[in-house]
């Protein structure tokens, strides 16, 4: 047991998607188990809105509103330019499709799956091919986490009746959390195992509700939404980030994108995100368990590219003399020498790779 765990431990997404298919796997075969009452079906069966309400929370308290002023503007280029490309992908399919779907895609699932970031995998590639303002980043980037951009897409372009109240009610965890979190560091402390903890225990109960074959029949295009977002939302992650380089004349051997790379990714979490919008408008009931298998299937897809696009990437700039080691040079030397500085590092650096 504890080397499958320590295995599953070093498969990105594993914690969500592994619980998740055990959960369709028995609701398939054997539905009576999770049936039989008390604390069993509680936890199991029914237990999905207790428990992604108690990790939103504890998502909110991990999002430090202070950060250094070039990890906050490199994270809000990342979250804007993968943000504004699943936006513009949703809704493009939502209202320019016959049927509102492509290719079985429903619109929930790509701006689900595109604008939801896995931040482990990030943080992880990050310490191996990032420098500090890109590891720093994650602090902005946690805002991607849950249903929230998710619920203000899908009610600002009409296609969510969301009250305002009920929209708070599906927030207010996380902002709790957010405010927990940031006026104590113990209570960020404790709530952070929670990140962990409650993950396979949720997405269990939402795999619960699934039938297994959904998963290879209407969940199987998921792949494709994984490849759409590793293309279109990670694309445009770096797009951005690379703009906000020129923007601010930072020189070119500083004009770092990995981690627009390291945003070409979805979370396990993003599996909660359906239902949690469910909950909010019924309207999405009929599609959730579509939904749901669809980003379980971008969220395996993405885990296995995601890391062989940051290297492809890594290697690439550093071909070109950007290194991240220049970009770090950059910011740390004083105002009038950070160009010199940035230069004269880079290009050592590049030729030594």
């Amino acid at each position: 047991m504890d080397s499958m765990l320590r295995f599953m431990g070093r498969l990105p997404g594993a914690l969500m998607v592994v619980p998740l298919f055990l959960g369709a796997v028995i609701n398939t075969f054997a539905p009576a188990v999770l049936e039989i009452g008390s604390f069993t079906t509680a936890l199991f069966s029914e237990g999905a809105p207790v428990l992604i309400g108690l990790f939103f929370l504890c998502i909110g308290a991990q999002i430090n509103v202070k950060s250094a002023l070039p990890s906050l503007e490199k994270g809000l280029a990342l979250l804007i330019g993968k943000y504004a490309a699943a936006v513009l992908v949703g809704l493009a399919v939502a209202f320019l499709t016959p049927e509102g779907t492509l290719w079985g895609l429903v619109p929930i699932a790509i701006i689900a799956a595109m604008s939801n970031s896995n931040g482990s995998l990030y943080v992880a590639l990050m310490g191996q091919f990032g420098n500090k303002t890109d590891r720093g980043a994650i602090s902005v980037l946690s805002i991607n986490d849950g249903p929230f951009l998710t619920l203000i897409a899908l009610g600002a372009a009409g296609l969510a009746d969301l009250p305002l109240l009920a929209l708070l009610a599906a927030v207010l965890p996380m902002i709790l959390g957010f405010v927990l979190g940031n006026a104590s560091a113990l209570m960020r402390e404790f709530l952070a195992p929670g990140e962990k903890l409650i993950i396979p225990f949720a997405a269990f109960a939402l795999g619960s509700g699934i039938d297994f074959g959904v998963l290879f029949t209407s969940g199987a295009i998921g792949i494709v939404l994984g490849l759409a977002t590793v293309v279109l939302s990670g694309g445009a992650a770096i797009g951005l980030l690379y703009l906000w380089h020129v923007l601010r004349r930072h020189p070119k051997p500083a004009r770092n994108v990995v981690s627009g790379a390291a945003e070409a990714s979805t979370a396990g979490n993003a599996i909660a995100t359906p239902a949690a919008v469910a909950a909010v408008d019924p309207g999405f009931l009929a599609v959730q368990d579509v939904a749901t298998a669809q980003v379980a299937a971008a969220v395996v897809t993405t885990a296995f590219i995601a890391p062989f696009l940051v290297a492809l990437v890594s290697r690439a700039q550093r071909n070109r003399g950007v290194t991240v080691e220049a970009e770090e040079a950059f910011y740390e030397a004083p105002r009038g020498g950070r160009v010199d500085a940035a230069q004269d590092l880079g290009a050592p650096l590049a030729a030594q790779r």
